[in-house]
């Protein structure tokens, strides 16, 4: 099967370069945006599988962008790439489907890592995700196609799996906050921190979400989970929060 591109949406050059040559080894084609506008030109002429997106940029900034490929490109996944933003700005990128992040300064192991589990995300058999791994990655998958009902449903499911895991508590919080319930958001994010005290993405989430001034992102967590993949396709609709 033909390898879709990846595009690399970012003002800095180093970034872009950085990026480009950290994807080098995973053998798919890598393109270059030096902004909003040029990634819209380039969106509109070639199919990319998945798009490195910065979101502080002159012009078209990387949340204007984000909701142009939400409307027109919604099969193309998005990683945000950023220093910056404030809990409306992370809480708006994913009910865009933004659930992957990577924080500047980043390290090119750190970027072959999430670009690999994304796509890897994308041939998740849904019968037969059983184990919790596997229900992490298809809640995120889920939640990529703005069906948070359904990733609700699957990380209730992770939770029943394997109870002593503190990711789906973590990402339950998460889902709770996108569809604006921020006290079963708070529970969720000290369900996990309950479960293991150091577990740094919901702690994160914890001191953002309480505090509305901090800057940061809805950390969803991947410290301890693979992705675990199975063969087939499954067809997805779209539900709201």
């Amino acid at each position: 099967m033909e390898k879709k591109p990846i595009l690399v949406v970012d003002d800095e050059k180093n970034i872009r370069l950085t990026l480009s040559q950290s994807l080098e080894s995973l053998s798919i084609p890598v393109r270059t945006a030096i902004n909003g506008e040029e990634a819209l030109k380039k969106l509109q002429h070639e199919t990319f599988g998945l798009v490195f997106l910065d979101l502080k940029m002159p012009g078209m900034d990387g949340m204007a962008l984000l909701r142009r490929i939400e409307a027109h490109w919604p099969k193309t996944r998005v990683i945000i790439i950023t220093a910056h933003g404030t809990i409306e700005t992370a809480v708006e990128a994913m009910k865009l489907g933004a659930v992957d992040f990577i924080q500047k300064p980043f390290s090119p192991v750190e970027i072959r890592e999430v670009a690999t589990q994304v796509l890897a995300r994308e041939s998740l058999d849904e019968k037969r995700a059983m184990n919790y791994p596997a229900l992490i990655e298809l809640t995120k998958r889920h939640i990529t196609d703005r069906r948070f009902s359904l990733a609700r449903e699957t990380a209730r499911k992770a939770i029943a799996a394997d109870p002593a895991q503190p990711e789906a508590y973590n990402l339950l919080g998460a889902l709770f906050e996108v569809s604006n319930d921020r006290l079963n958001a708070l529970k969720f994010y000290r369900a996990a921190l309950d479960i293991d005290p150091t577990f740094k993405p919901a702690d994160a989430n914890l001191d953002r979400a309480t505090s509305w001034a901090k800057l940061g992102k809805i950390d969803l967590g991947s410290e301890e989970t693979d992705a675990a993949v199975s063969n087939g396709d499954a067809k997805e609709n779209r539900d709201d929060a």
